[in-house]
């Protein structure tokens, strides 16, 4: 019996993959679209014969452009100009008349540009990836994971559900206007300003690049000086795919350079503006956007707690917890720096995550496909990592992997470290690292780790972990922060593209993606309006000009009937407008 029911059982799972897979391409065959158009681009050039450059070439240089440089080698990629700010006002208004045209285009329209975006990508996925990785210093697999699939996931769903979101409201027109129907409509805002880090250079592009245009906006993205050289070829891949659809080309503008080019981009003639960076960039910002009222998105980065129950398997947990905090090198808004084990989960994490880090090797991702870490993109980055590890040092933290800058390396590279015995007071556990640092902390039970998750001034993200899910999520819903992930990485919230991606306290506010962050990118217009044609509007005489001394009395009339809390009142409601009504009512006033 038992082994008949074990072969039944396995049946069972079979036939329910077999259901699975055959909803999974009886979906994709009701919703397939018409094959959108096919673009080519060129790969960006690389000067030859290859060159490097050092540091202090790019202390040196003038701030009229910029030198880029790929910071796994120090090979020069080129220069990119640094726009002044008439030349960002220039941008500004191209964008803005080609929006005056592309605001009432179809949805239809915006869907194929969507459509057109995404086979590109799926097409030239490994160029894309390689593009990236050689401005920031990724690995290729980072890239497929953080620049493409979120980057395609975000497409199909705004392609499936966008215009759904879109379209005009309608609401309850409430007990004084039965006779009308009210809604409300999401109309474009005009030109969106976007400034956009350096970690992921083609995500953080097109991220805010495909909300616009499907919400009938043109942008303008200030890209960091750190990833300006591939900014051009993501440049050509939007235009091609808005002219292969019979769209304005203007409607992307990009614009490269410093600290000018980021002010005069908020203090322009923008309608809404996306910053996502630093908490002091960011004040900034709000503080020139406040002079021409210019409503603000701002997304300031995480400290993401990711708390280890006591009772959760540590052993398979360490790969998705190493994944979490070395994507990428640690440069991630959205990404685990502070991870809380409780309890007997504390001294196997440690081990386990010890082990595995010390594995890990890092250098020049594209020389080599078993590269694990790649580079670091800014050069001032090595030297902030090392302070924190080394602040942490002398306040009783053990470093367990990593935690010393290379003595010889022919790029930006820190290795994968992994600090315990870290505390509250420490600075690594107060300020964003934004690096390959995985803190480790320890707490005695569930109620200290929400305290230690929650001791912090940003509140992006958070994850728990526990063989209890229910124990999980109760913790997840304790922490303070705008997005949680119960039993998995908080990070996976982002591949739900229908769920708003921000956070709370120093992480800033507003939100991008979902259904919150694509209508955010347009005002909200209240209309409402008669149900028939016929129906003129018109003034109660007994609120009419001149006044007839009824007023009052057939208010207070009105407020009873409609809102009484019993019967009773409701009946005196009607009395009063009905005496309010008799000719007898206006004749005594008079």
């Amino acid at each position: 019996n038992a082994e008949y029911m074990g072969v039944a059982g396995v049946g069972m799972l079979l036939l329910l993959a077999l259901i699975a897979a055959a909803a999974v391409i009886l979906y994709f065959f009701l919703t397939r679209r018409p094959t959108p158009p096919k673009i080519a681009i060129a790969s960006p050039t690389i000067p030859s014969p290859p060159t490097t450059i050092n540091l202090d070439q790019l202390k040196s240089h003038d701030r009229k452009s910029i030198l880029c440089y790929d910071p796994t080698t120090f090979q020069y990629l080129g220069e990119v100009k640094a726009l002044t700010t008439d030349e960002v006002n220039q941008r500004i208004a191209k964008a803005r008349a080609a929006q005056a045209v592309w605001k009432s285009s179809p949805f239809e329209q915006r869907k194929r540009v969507m459509e057109t975006l995404l086979r590109f990508l799926v097409e030239n996925c490994e160029l894309v990836a390689e593009v990236a990785c050689r401005d920031s210093g990724k690995t290729m697999v980072d890239a497929m994971f953080g620049e493409i699939l979120v980057t395609c996931e975000k497409l199909r769903w705004i392609i499936a559900d966008g215009e759904r979101w879109l379209k005009p409201e309608y609401r309850w027109s409430g007990l004084m206007n039965l006779h009308k129907t009210s809604r409300v409509e999401y109309a474009p805002v005009g030109v969106v300003g976007a400034i956009v880090p350096f970690n992921y250079p083609f995500h953080n592009v097109f991220n805010p690049l495909i909300a616009a245009l499907f919400a009938g906006n043109g942008i303008v993205i200030k890209v960091s000086e750190f990833t300006s050289w591939s900014a051009d070829f993501f440049l050509s891949i939007a235009r091609q795919s808005l002219k292969a659809n019979g769209a304005p080309e203007d409607l992307v503008q990009i614009v490269t350079g410093y600290g000018e080019s980021g002010h005069a981009l908020v203090t322009g003639d923008i309608d809404k503006i996306i910053f996502v960076g630093s908490v002091e960039v960011g004040k900034k910002v709000m503080e020139a956007a406040a002079k021409r009222l210019t409503p603000v998105v701002l997304e300031l980065g995480g400290k993401d707690a990711f708390v280890i129950c006591d009772d959760a398997d540590v052993k398979n947990l360490v790969q998705l917890a190493c994944r979490g905090v070395f994507q990428n090198m640690g440069q991630n808004c959205a990404g685990p720096e502070r991870f809380i084990a409780v309890g007997k989960a504390y001294d196997e994490f440690c081990r386990l995550s010890a082990e595995l880090v010390q594995k890990l090797t890092y250098g020049p991702p594209l020389r080599s496909g078993t590269i694990d870490c790649g580079g670091c993109c800014l050069p001032q980055s090595l030297k902030r990592y090392q302070h924190l590890v080394d602040e942490a040092v002398s306040k009783g933290a053990k470093v367990l992997a990593g935690g010393k800058i290379p003595e010889s390396s022919e790029g930006q590279f820190y290795p994968p470290t992994v600090l315990a015995g870290v505390t509250t007071d420490m600075l690594v556990a107060q300020e964003e690292v934004f690096g390959p640092i995985m803190c480790i902390f320890f707490a005695k039970n569930d109620d200290e780790a929400i305290a230690i998750a929650n001791n912090c001034e940003f509140a992006l993200s958070g994850c728990a972990f526990s063989a209890d899910q229910k124990r999980a999520a109760r913790i997840c819903q304790k922490m303070v922060s705008g997005m949680a992930s119960v039993n998995d990485l908080e990070g996976v919230t982002y591949l739900s593209q229908s769920l708003p991606f921000g956070g709370c306290k120093s992480s800033g506010f507003g939100r991008f993606a979902g259904p919150e962050g694509l209508r955010g990118l347009c005002y909200e217009r209240s209309i409402c309006e008669n149900r028939f044609s016929f129906i003129a509007p018109s003034i109660p005489q007994q609120i009419a000009y001149p006044s007839a001394g009824q007023g009052t009395s057939f208010c207070a009339g009105l407020v009873r009937l409609l809102y009484g809390t019993s019967w009773n009142i409701r009946w005196r409601g009607l009395v009063a407008l009905i005496k309010t009504s008799l000719p007898s009512g206006h004749a005594k006033s008079q």
